[in-house]
């Protein structure tokens, strides 16, 4: 366990950022620097981006006469945090089973943690967020896709090999839409800000309706729509912005009641871009639970916003040295 003074660095990787910040002992973040990453670049390039921000943040922390004790990175998957490795994730291709962790340990001298972007953000969430006092936590992220994360007892499940809790692309229409998993009908596919968008496109290119206040709020080009264009539009009290997000938590509550059927978690926490969007049908959701979960007491589980907006990233990297404090460190 980092002892109670030192930072630990927190770093965020996406497919079009790198974000980094100094994170002390109560989950506070008390810095933060972000630069571009270039995923279509080769791998040195990609590390180079991540090297290039994680060395700001340092410079930031002796300037302050604060110790780094280690390094925390939240990256998309596949990955395999037991190696510390990036496997192939469809939004970074410059990176090829990577050894992510093992590079930045040796550009940086610092002990480096990797997870899953998902499970970090959950882990964050049950130890300092919205999660924390309970046993057995259910993060969600809702956004351009679906990820999830289970923790129990404070640490991040992880399965056989690492892969566990791609909750994202659990099936809940077999016919449904394609997935870009491959799969069809998954929860991704049919709840996501991007599916939200592609059903009202579909809706509005087949109704003979009045004009919605979706297409008017994005510009009257319908390419141009986003779930946040259909958030705003429901605001103003648009009929079809308020059917279409009713649909969403409705595929949302079917998904969930099967979770609560496998894993009757302590409590279910909802981040990612969408989940202010969602969080106003927290209580539509509960009320279907019980049409489709068989536990009897599935709508005393608590739905919760995360606590982590935009920062869950660089919070659940450095959440990662807090479970691993809890383990050998072998």
């Amino acid at each position: 366990m980092p002892p109670p003074e030192a930072l630990i660095l927190g770093v965020d990787i996406g497919g079009t950022k790198v974000a980094a910040g100094l994170v002390d002992a109560q989950g506070a973040i008390l810095h933060r620097q972000r630069v571009t990453m270039v995923p279509d670049r080769d791998a040195q390039a990609g590390l180079d981006a991540v090297l290039a921000v994680v060395n700001a943040v340092a410079a930031e922390a002796k300037a302050r006469g604060r110790e780094v004790f280690g390094i925390g990175i939240s990256s998309p998957g596949p990955l395999d945090p037991r190696a510390g490795l990036v496997i192939n994730p469809p939004n970074l291709p410059c990176w090829r089973n990577f050894p992510l962790a093992r590079e930045v340990s040796r550009g940086t001298r610092l002990p480096v943690l990797i997870d899953n972007d998902a499970n970090a953000a959950g882990l964050a969430e049950a130890i300092w967020g919205a999660g924390k006092g309970y046993a057995s936590v259910f993060y969600v992220t809702l956004g351009t896709g679906i990820g999830t994360g289970i923790i129990l007892n404070g640490e991040i499940y992880l399965g056989r090999t690492g892969a566990a809790a791609e909750g994202g692309h659990v099936i809940i229409d077999y016919r449904g839409e394609p997935c870009a998993c491959g799969k069809r009908g998954c929860i991704e596919a049919l709840a996501s800000g991007p599916a939200l968008a592609r059903r009202a496109r579909q809706r509005l290119a087949a109704t003979q309706a009045s004009p919605s206040k979706i297409l008017t709020l994005a510009g009257g080009n319908p390419e141009a729509i986003t779930a946040e264009t259909i958030a705003e539009a429901h605001r103003a009290g648009d009929p079809l912005a308020a059917q279409l997000l009713a649909e969403t938590a409705d595929y949302l509550a079917i998904w969930l009641g099967n979770v609560i059927d496998l894993l009757e978690p302590d409590v279910i926490v909802i981040g990612g871009g969408m989940s202010a969007v969602i969080e106003s049908w927290f209580e539509h959701i509960r009320g279907q639970l019980p049409t489709w979960s068989i536990n009897s007491r599935c709508q005393e589980i608590p739905l919760r916003r995360a606590a982590y907006g935009e920062d869950a990233g660089i919070a659940g990297a450095a959440a990662l040295w807090h479970q691993r404090g809890r383990q050998p460190l072998s």
